[in-house]
C-alpha cells in the first residue's frame, strides 16, 4: 500500500492477487483503502478475507467487475459465499460504480445443489455496505454482526429463481437496511434467530417472497425489536410474515410492520404464524395490501400472535390482543 495514513492498496498491484492485496490492508496503519480499479474483470473463486486488522477503519471500494464462475466450473466444497469477510471491525464496502456477477442463472435450474452468497459477513461490528446484484443464492448474509447499515442493495433475479433471498440476517444486533430495491425468488430481507435491533425501511420488493421474520424454531430462537416501515410491494407471495417451527420453544416480541403498501398475488399479505409459545407486542398498522389477481383476495392469517392492529387492509382481526 502506499500514502501513509490513507494508504491505497490497488489489487493490481499485486498481480491481481486479492488476499495479498487484502493482508497489506488489513496490516496498514490507519485507514487504507483496498481498490479493485476499474475497466478490468476479475474472476474469483470463493475468497475469505479474515480480520481482526491492524487498520482502525478499512474501505472496500469496488469500481471493477468481480466474476464467479459458473457452476459447472467451481471447484472445492466451499460454496457457501463469493466473498466471506470475518472478524473486521469498522469496514466500508463501496460498490457504487463495481458489479459483482455470480452467474446465478447457471445455478437455478438445479434446486438442490450448494449454491453460494455473494458476500457473507461474520462477525463484524461497525459496518456499512451497498450496491451489489445477481446471486444464485442469498446476496448477501450477515451472521453475528453488530452496528450495520445496508444501503442502496439493488438485487435483480427472476421470481422463479429457488432459495434466492435477498439479505439474511441471523444472530445480529443493531443493523439498519434502508433505501433498497429487492427482486428475488425467495425473501426480499429474512431475520432469523438470534437477531434483535433490527430496522428495515424504505424497501421495494417484488417479485419475491416479501419480507420475513423467521423460520424460526431450529434452536431456541429468540428475536426481538424488529420494526419494518415505509416497504412498498409488488407481486409478492406473502406480504409481511412471520414464520415457526411448530412445537418448539421460539421468543418473538416486539415486532412492527407499518407503512406497507402494494400487491400479493398470492393473497397472503399478512401471514403471522407463531408457535405454541406465541408472538408477542405485534404491531400492525397503516398496512394496505391488495390481491394482484382479482379472483384471490388478499388476507390476514394469524396464529398465536398478540398485538395491536390499526389501519390495515387486510382484515386482521384473528390478531390476539
Amino acid at each position: 500500500c502506499f500514502g501513509g495514513s490513507d494508504a491505497s492498496c490497488n489489487v493490481m498491484d499485486f498481480g491481481a492477487a486479492f488476499l495479498k492485496a487484502w493482508e497489506s490492508s488489513c496490516g496498514a496503519e490507519e485507514t487504507p483503502t483496498l481498490l479493485i480499479p476499474p475497466n478490468y474483470v476479475f474472476l474469483l473463486s470463493a475468497l475469505i478475507l479474515k480480520g481482526p486488522c491492524k487498520a482502525t477503519t478499512i474501505l472496500i471500494k469496488l469500481e471493477g467487475k468481480i466474476v464467479s464462475p459458473k457452476k459447472y466450473s467451481w471447484v472445492g466444497n466451499n460454496k457457501n459465499s463469493l466473498i466471506t469477510i470475518i472478524k473486521v471491525d469498522r469496514l466500508t464496502v463501496d460498490g457504487t460504480e463495481g458489479l459483482i456477477d455470480e452467474f446465478g442463472s447457471s445455478w437455478w435450474s438445479c434446486k438442490s445443489c450448494p449454491r453460494p452468497s455473494i458476500l457473507t459477513f461474520q462477525y463484524c461490528n461497525n459496518l456499512t455496505v451497498h450496491d451489489f446484484t445477481n446471486s444464485p443464492k442469498s446476496h448477501i448474509h450477515l451472521h453475528g454482526c453488530e452496528d450495520a447499515t445496508f444501503s442502496r442493495i439493488n438485487v435483480t433475479a427472476p421470481a422463479d429463481s429457488p432459495n434466492n433471498d435477498g439479505i439474511d440476517v441471523s444472530f445480529s444486533k443493531n443493523i439498519l437496511i434502508q433505501d433498497s430495491s429487492m427482486q428475488t425468488g425467495d425473501d426480499c430481507i429474512a431475520i432469523s434467530g438470534g437477531s434483535s435491533s433490527v430496522n428495515v425501511t424504505g424497501i421495494a420488493c417484488g417479485p419475491g417472497h416479501g419480507i420475513s421474520i423467521g423460520s424460526l424454531g431450529k434452536r431456541n430462537d429468540t428475536v426481538e425489536g424488529i420494526h419494518v416501515r415505509n416497504c412498498s410491494l409488488t407481486k409478492t407471495k406473502y406480504g409481511a410474515r412471520i414464520k415457526t417451527f411448530p412445537n418448539e420453544e421460539v421468543e418473538v416480541s416486539g415486532v412492527t410492520f407499518r407503512g406497507f403498501q402494494g400487491t400479493s398475488f398470492d393473497g397472503k399479505a399478512i401471514t403471522l404464524d407463531c408457535g405454541e409459545s406465541g408472538c408477542y407486542n405485534i404491531v400492525l398498522d397503516q398496512i394496505d395490501i391488495v390481491s394482484s389477481l382479482p379472483a384471490k383476495p388478499a388476507c390476514c392469517s394469524c396464529n398465536n400472535a398478540h398485538g395491536t392492529v390499526t389501519s390495515t387492509v387486510p382484515n386482521c382481526s384473528s390478531l390476539l390482543s
